[in-house]
């Protein structure tokens, strides 16, 4: 064992040997079932044997070659993505190593695209209240994410910030008939009261992911937002990381939604956890505005590189040929039958929610006050080192102040059986949990 302390912080560590299907295999010969995939990444699974050997060709036949050049596997990805996924209008693609880096180049577009039409108050981008946009000192400050501003509150840039949509939480009244109209107009509030003049962009996700627990907003209120982006001269930028390339039930998770965003970002489900890739995709009229004012899109080094763009490529055919968008909300809806079957009743689970296979539930120590567990209580962290040591991997999810989330995205293979013993599972796991405080 190496003297290299890894990670660079202490945390519960396991030792993942190899992975197949939706199986993870520990050194010490442990199974477990990926309930998660990962950090919501593995769309089609572990251990595609097709996704390496395209991997291992463009390793082969080129390994480097600079972002802004074609290649192959470049080419291939192109050819996927404009055949099979993205709108017609969102004609200009840039890649990058990951949705951290994807998140920080559209705020970067919005802004140039603002500056090329000769909107030079346009300086600032809006973000929401429980949020993770990623890891940069910009991505993290726009994120509405208090655990993973700690410590660095002093360093960060202010941005504006709006309420996210929580329907169970809302101030109308849990789950409310006016909820969407209400936290729209909180976003035309916030607009008003920062200027228009000076917004630029909007930075959001179209259902929450781990943040917030799979948190699918009111209705019209997708609706509602993109006409008063609209009617202010606003980006509209939807944050798809992890509700991208089919984990939601549809290929985008805005597509639930009669609504067309201006810039769309992506990460984890672009290549399935086989590389790491992130993608950003605009309107046509964006790109052209910032080609005609000179302006770059600084590429990074590493993104779009050709062996992650190789494997992508495959990833999303595979999720074409295979038909697993359509399973994913197949499988998702079973689950999420599944969890009401089990767990509806249960004293301290105050909701379960979500879309496809991003499924989610809350946890409480009082169902009809909506009381949390106190912090110390660790509740997610204990359900979810309960869940491993019977076999299954959840994800804790959260912000600090919205807690006791666990989260499920498994890959979209998952058969009925498997999401019955993660249901099984993740109910014992609670009340071992509970029991034991």
């Amino acid at each position: 064992m190496s003297k290299s302390k890894w990670p660079f912080l202490p945390s519960r560590m396991m030792y993942i040997e190899r992975a197949q299907g939706v199986y993870l295999y520990t050194k010490q010969g442990q199974t477990i079932i990926d309930a998660a995939g990962g950090a919501i990444v593995a769309n089609i699974g572990h251990g595609r044997q097709r996704v390496a050997d395209a991997v291992a060709k463009a390793t082969k036949d080129y390994s480097y070659v600079v972002p802004p050049w074609l290649t192959p596997s470049r080419e291939a990805m192109l050819e996927v993505l404009h055949d099979h996924w993205l709108p017609n209008y969102l004609t200009r693609v840039h890649c990058t190593s990951g949705g951290t880096e994807s998140n920080e180049a559209a705020m970067k577009i919005a802004l140039h695209y603002q500056q090329a039409i000769g909107q030079e108050k346009r300086t600032k981008i809006i973000g929401r209240s429980i949020s993770y946009h990623g890891t940069t000192l910009a991505t993290a400050a726009i994120s509405g994410h208090p655990i993973r501003k700690r410590g660095l509150e002093n360093a960060l840039p202010i941005f504006p910030e709006v309420d996210t949509p929580y329907p169970l939480r809302c101030s109308l009244g849990s789950h409310h008939e006016n909820a969407g109209a209400y936290y729209a107009d909180l976003l035309r509030d916030t607009i008003e009261s920062e200027g228009p003049e000076t917004i630029a962009g909007f930075l959001a996700e179209p259902i929450t992911g781990s943040s917030g627990g799979a948190i699918v907003p009111p209705q019209d209120y997708w609706p509602l937002v993109r006409n008063i982006c609209d009617e202010y001269g606003i980006v509209l930028i939807l944050d798809e990381v992890m509700t991208g390339f089919g984990r939601t039930g549809k290929p985008f998770g805005y597509q639930h939604w009669p609504i067309e965003p201006d810039i769309v970002v992506s990460g984890k489900g672009l290549a399935g956890g086989y590389a790491p890739l992130g993608g950003v995709f605009a309107r046509e009229e964006i790109g052209a505005a910032m080609e005609k004012a000179g302006y770059q899109v600084m590429f990074n080094t590493f993104g779009a590189h050709p062996a992650a763009c190789a494997a992508a490529a495959e990833v999303l055919n595979i999720i074409i040929e295979e038909n697993l968008v359509e399973q994913a909300q197949q499988r998702g809806q079973y689950l999420q039958d599944q969890l009401t079957n089990t767990l509806a009743d249960h004293p301290h689970v105050a909701e379960i929610r979500g879309s496809g296979l991003l499924r989610a539930i809350e946890i409480v120590q009082d169902r009809e006050s909506l009381e949390r567990f106190p912090v110390e209580a660790s509740i997610s962290a204990k359900i979810v080192a309960k869940g491993l040591a019977m076999g299954v991997f959840f994800y804790g999810g959260g912000t600090g102040d919205v807690r006791d989330i666990i989260c499920m995205g498994p890959a979209f293979i998952i058969d009925e059986n498997q999401l019955d013993e993660i249901v099984s599972t993740l109910a014992q796991s609670i009340d071992d949990v509970i029991d034991g405080l």
